[in-house]
């Protein structure tokens, strides 16, 4: 990661055991695991556009995030990007190349600043193996990763612009448990065109039409999901008659 957009973070809020006993993954731990774990677990800040992994790299750590959102993603030799997932508080990455030993399997970047935990391999691989409970998680985690995959393949191949793009909103904000009556994805309209597959034009258009409609409302670096229904029938349907 490069020096000018890392640094060991000086100041959490709180501390790092009420981190971890609050995060969805860790909270089940008993104390005396979570003590060591806080052990292994060093917090970094991360400045928004800064490298955390790319692509083929050794997968030597696994990340926890505290704060600020993290953008896995792949590229082409021509230029073209594609957005594979977005990793917000409470959500771990990298657990795939830290898990079976191999290479990275895409290039991770700090979409937003970023607060974040990373712990080594060589110390938590012992620790999960001791954790029948923790392993668990993990698989779940694995199969969760998985299914998120087998949905943006079939949107990609089965679903025309306006399937894709209703699925890709509703399934963010179900994801990360937005409220309801007012979801606000942070997300430029950039990163969702190379989330679904399409341009950014596109994109724009589709974005405008829903919003004539009072579906969505267009802010600066976000999208607000203000009537999640017709954007579920459409991504059921996976199409629209536009």
């Amino acid at each position: 990661m490069p020096e000018d957009k890392t640094r060991e973070a000086r100041s959490f809020p709180g501390n790092k055991l009420a981190v971890l006993r609050k995060h969805p993954i860790f909270c089940d731990l008993e104390p005396e695991a979570l003590d060591q774990l806080c052990r292994y677990a060093r917090p970094i800040s991360l400045k928004r556009g800064a490298t955390i992994y790319s692509k083929g790299d050794p997968g030597n750590s696994l990340y926890v995030v505290l704060s600020g959102t993290a953008k896995m993603s792949i590229s082409s030799p021509d230029g073209r990007s594609a957005i594979l997932n977005l990793i917000g508080p409470g959500e771990i990455f990298g657990e795939i190349a830290l898990l079976d030993g191999r290479e990275r399997t895409a290039d991770a970047t700090a979409n937003t600043n970023c607060e974040v935990f990373v712990i080594d391999r060589r110390e938590f691989l012992p620790f999960v193996r001791s954790q029948p409970a923790l392993a668990m998680k993990f698989i779940e985690l694995l199969c969760a990763r998985l299914r998120w995959t087998s949905d943006q393949v079939e949107q990609v191949i089965l679903q025309d612009l306006p399937g894709r793009l209703a699925s890709a909103l509703i399934r963010l904000t179900e994801r990360h448990k937005l409220a309801q009556g007012g979801r606000t994805i942070a997300i430029t309209q950039q990163e969702i065109s190379e989330m679904v597959g399409m341009t950014r034009e596109s994109i724009n258009k589709q974005l405008r039409a829903w919003a004539a409609r009072n579906w969505v409302r267009l802010e600066h670096g976000a999208i607000v999901v203000l009537d999640a229904e017709p954007l579920q029938a459409l991504a059921a349907a996976g199409s629209e008659d536009n």
